[in-house]
């Protein structure tokens, strides 16, 4: 029994390729933002750290949980670990710094509860790290 996928032949075959990696690129982006968020909320809200420290150790674990998961399952790249991560990471970095300022101006400055700002942050850095990482960290 064949599949629909294997019936598909060159230029169909990888549009099909294409398609499935950033749908599964999505879905992994999806988990490390729950991550990130369910994270920032026990951080800041449970233990009660500071929001700009809360953000970072939340950030970084869903930026480790999406390079994990997009070398291994989508990608499937292994070789240069570590330069790709870092590379990735790098992207993270800019995203931490923009909650950072966001929470600066919106949490610090205006008075809006900081987990608005964050979950009002999330679609802006992840369309802004999802451009970059395409360009830049698994090129």
């Amino acid at each position: 029994m064949t599949t629909g996928t294997s019936r598909l032949g060159g230029p169909a075959r990888e549009a099909w390729r294409r398609y499935r990696s950033f749908v599964l690129y999505q879905l992994i982006g999806v988990s490390g933002v729950l991550l990130d968020l369910v994270l920032f909320l026990l951080l800041y809200n449970v233990l009660g750290l500071h929001e700009q420290l809360a953000t970072v150790l939340s950030t970084s674990a869903g930026i480790t949980n999406n390079f994990l998961l997009n070398s291994y399952l989508n990608f499937r790249v292994r070789d240069g670990m570590l330069r790709r991560f870092l590379r990735f990471y790098a992207v993270g970095l800019v995203g931490i710094g923009l909650v950072a300022v966001l929470l600066l101006v919106f949490h610090t400055w205006l008075g809006v509860d900081a987990n608005v700002v964050k979950v009002v942050s999330l679609p802006v850095v992840a369309v802004l790290q999802f451009l970059l990482n395409k360009r830049w960290s698994f090129r």
